[in-house]
């Protein structure tokens, strides 16, 4: 386009203008002057092009089943064809579902970075394989915990995922951080999660990991789907963990692969300046560790330890170290587990703390008040037994030379 043809230049001298002859005249079409001399009659308003799919009518339902059930796009399709009578190619479908997920991801994909204490992330570095110098095989998996904020680790040898050992692990990393995080992000792994009673719309937490919990005084978060980068923390720590192949044929057993384990852990958390915060993860953990929840350790090792069992008499009682402590009647016949610390001894269905006694007496028969009254309402005890059960009450005697009754 002739940058000289301007409206002054075509102007000049004020004369009737021949657009024909001054087209001739610049070697250009007629138009062309036409357009110089008047440009607001060749303005043209904007219009927005307005695209249209065939897949259009379809995207509400689409848009559904995705955030209901996480459907492949090869179900959606057969979905849209067989009770829709949609008409479109698969790979339109394809591509709208693959455009989908992205954004679900990215709107639900949400950092941890700045708040002290507030979450954690567990996982497992699993079925790892290396030999020693004697060419034995190895096999082994790595505990993985890191702290949101500060990215302080914890990691630990294991021989094996079972969710007594998840239990272990745990136990260990809270002692090493000095307390626990709000909450706990895991994956959906079976020690955590019911699989059977769960599906993609909720999540159920297996009634052990539940208990464990609320004694820890954390809350359990699983991964969901669409949202990869939700263990993005601990799942780097995963691929750091590695490093650990450089190894394979240079140990000596198991001692000393748990060795190597251990400095690596001192140096990711001492010495490693960590790429997410650009600092040396002690020097955000010494700030970090005061906003942890502090932990009943004692409490938590009831989960890990091998309690002794013990039936529960007639009497709705159990003999422990040649004393008797009574439990609600509804447990007779039944298996408990029982378990002391230094002051007191704890009597447990499974994970249910059923009665808690203190030790310091050296009374033979030991009642809650609760359970004396129904043992001597309900029980099928000896006559005998039920009078003396009465008399005990109706005397008000807490405590006898041979019986000790307690209220809850």
């Amino acid at each position: 386009m002739r940058k000289d043809i301007t409206a002054d230049n075509l102007l000049k001298g004020g004369v009737k203008i021949n657009k024909s002859a001054l087209a001739r005249q610049y070697g250009c079409c007629w138009r062309t002057i036409d357009r110089r001399l008047n440009p607001e009659k060749y303005k043209m308003s904007k219009k927005t092009r307005v695209y249209t799919s065939i897949l259009d009518g379809y995207k509400s339902i689409i848009d559904k089943v995705l955030e209901n059930n996480n459907a492949p796009a090869t179900g959606i399709y057969c979905l849209l064809k067989l009770k829709y009578n949609y008409t479109g190619s698969y790979s339109t479908v394809k591509k709208y579902v693959s455009k989908k997920k992205k954004k679900i991801i990215d709107n639900l994909t949400i950092r941890f970075n700045t708040i002290m204490g507030y979450q954690s992330q567990v996982d497992w570095k699993e079925s790892m394989i290396l030999h020693t110098t004697d060419n034995n095989k190895i096999t082994f998996n790595i505990f993985l915990i890191v702290l949101g904020c500060s990215r302080m680790k914890y990691i630990e040898l294991t021989e094996n995922r079972e969710q007594k050992t998840l239990f272990r692990c745990l136990n260990n990393a809270f002692n090493y951080f000095g307390g626990v995080t709000e909450e706990i992000i895991f994956d959906n792994m079976k020690t955590v999660v019911d699989q059977a009673k769960s599906d993609f719309k909720k999540v159920i937490i297996n009634n052990k990991m539940s208990y464990y919990a609320k004694d820890a005084g954390f809350i359990i978060y699983t991964c969901r789907p669409y949202r990869p980068m939700t263990k993005g923390k601990v799942e780097t720590l995963a691929k750091i963990m590695n490093r650990l192949k450089a190894f394979d044929y240079q140990i000596k057993d198991w001692n000393d692969l748990k060795i190597i384990v251990n400095k690596i852990l001192h140096s990711l958390n001492y010495e490693e300046i960590s790429q997410a915060t650009n600092k040396i993860p002690i020097t955000d953990f010494v700030k970090e560790k005061e906003y942890l929840i502090p932990v009943n350790l004692d409490l938590l090792m009831q989960y890990t330890n091998n309690r002794p069992k013990y039936k529960v008499t007639k009497e709705s009682m159990i003999n422990y170290k040649g004393k008797k402590y009574s439990v609600p009647i509804n447990y007779v016949g039944k298996t408990l587990q029982v378990n002391e610390d230094d002051e007191f001894i704890y009597i447990y269905s499974n994970t249910i703390l059923v009665r808690k006694y203190s030790k310091n007496n050296d009374t033979h028969y030991n009642y809650k008040l609760e359970d004396y009254k129904d043992i001597l309402e309900h029980s099928s005890i000896s006559e005998q037994a039920k009078n003396r059960l009465k008399n005990n009450i109706n005397k008000d005697l807490r405590s006898l030379n041979d019986i000790k009754i307690e209220e809850e």
